[in-house]
């Protein structure tokens, strides 16, 4: 292993992603993501059976199709790995020499412990994960938790880590939420009745059993609206991507969607706090298909602001943030 090198690496760290649309590719990536227990808490035997006999022989054709939908088919990666790279080159030419940046899927590739590893075969015995879950859940930060632990485990000489924490009340992360929010509206020819707040959706049980993304999430569209100047009619939070039969957390986003448009809503725009970049759930289950909801229940104009992607304003708050972190190190 090469001598120890005495700049810091720093290691964005995203979900995941298939590695193409086909259903194969797409299987696979399924897999490995809802086998994680803190994904599914279900008893292994009984959550082996319907994951097997129900789930991965059906759901991946219909999921492929859905990533065809939002593919980046120019560089041959769904955008979420494309953006997510972008964010690491952004940073690096932010935070300059002094720091290695590099990034990570937590499911898929590049893996989190390939990377660790190949950072300390470059001589990095210091780095700073950085999860790009804004509000904390167990079943994303705290099995990116996971991962580093058993990439821990297998190495005879370990680096000293540090972990950026929760950001989902930080001041730069409401600045940028705020920015992207009041830039898209004026950039809209028509000007929204109501905006959502959406949000990945949990299992309620996990948020009865003690985890803290409710309260999250809910401080983040607080502090949100108090940037913008709104009430909590105008900026409503909902929760998406629900699945499978036990309550999640409420409202559903696409209720509410149906809701709104049903009682008189023309114009609604949403926003996507709990994503760092644009991905699956927010270009096609809020873009394409919530907007298709929205307009067939009387809805007339829908519109969805961009992710924090590799913005400006995204890109401040992560350097803001990672500077915070590397404090002493740097």
């Amino acid at each position: 292993m090469p001598s120890s090198n005495t700049r810091p690496a720093l290691l964005l760290i995203n979900l995941g992603t298939p590695e193409s649309t086909s259903v194969a590719d797409v299987r696979r990536y399924l897999r490995e993501f809802l086998s994680d227990p803190r994904v599914v808490e279900m008893p292994r035997p009984l959550w082996s059976l319907i994951l097997n006999g129900v789930i991965l022989p059906f759901r991946p054709k219909k999921s492929a199709a859905a990533y065809e939908k939002i593919w980046n088919h120019e560089r041959g990666e769904s955008p979420l790995k494309t953006i997510t790279r972008a964010q690491a080159e952004k940073l690096q030419a932010r935070l300059g020499d002094g720091v290695r940046v590099d990034w990570a899927m937590r499911y898929g590739r590049p893996a989190i412990g390939a990377r660790i590893r190949a950072l300390m075969e470059e001589g990095f015995a210091r780095i700073v994960l950085f999860p790009l879950y804004p509000q904390y859940a167990a079943s994303t930060t705290g099995t990116v938790m996971d991962a580093v632990a058993d990439t821990l485990k297998a190495m005879r000489h370990q680096p000293a880590l540090r972990i950026v924490p929760p950001y989902y009340n930080h001041p730069a992360h409401i600045e940028a939420l705020t920015r992207t929010l009041r830039g898209q509206m004026e950039a809209l020819p028509w000007t929204p009745d109501k905006i959502l707040a959406s949000y990945h959706g949990l299992p309620k049980a996990m948020v009865d059993k003690g985890d803290p993304y409710q309260a999250h999430c809910l401080e983040t569209s607080r502090l949100l609206r108090e940037a913008m100047g709104m009430g909590e009619e105008e900026l409503i939070t909902t929760f998406q991507s629900r699945l499978g039969r036990a309550e999640w957390l409420r409202p559903y986003t696409a209720e509410t969607i149906e809701r709104l448009a049903g009682e008189g809503v023309k114009n609604l725009l949403v926003i996507t706090p709990a994503f760092a970049a644009d991905c699956l759930e927010t270009l096609e289950e809020i873009a394409l298909a919530a907007g298709g909801t929205f307009r067939a229940a009387g809805g007339k104009n829908f519109a969805v602001a961009p992710c924090l992607n590799d913005s400006d304003a995204g890109m401040e708050m992560l350097e803001q943030i990672a500077r915070q972190e590397l404090a002493g190190w740097l």
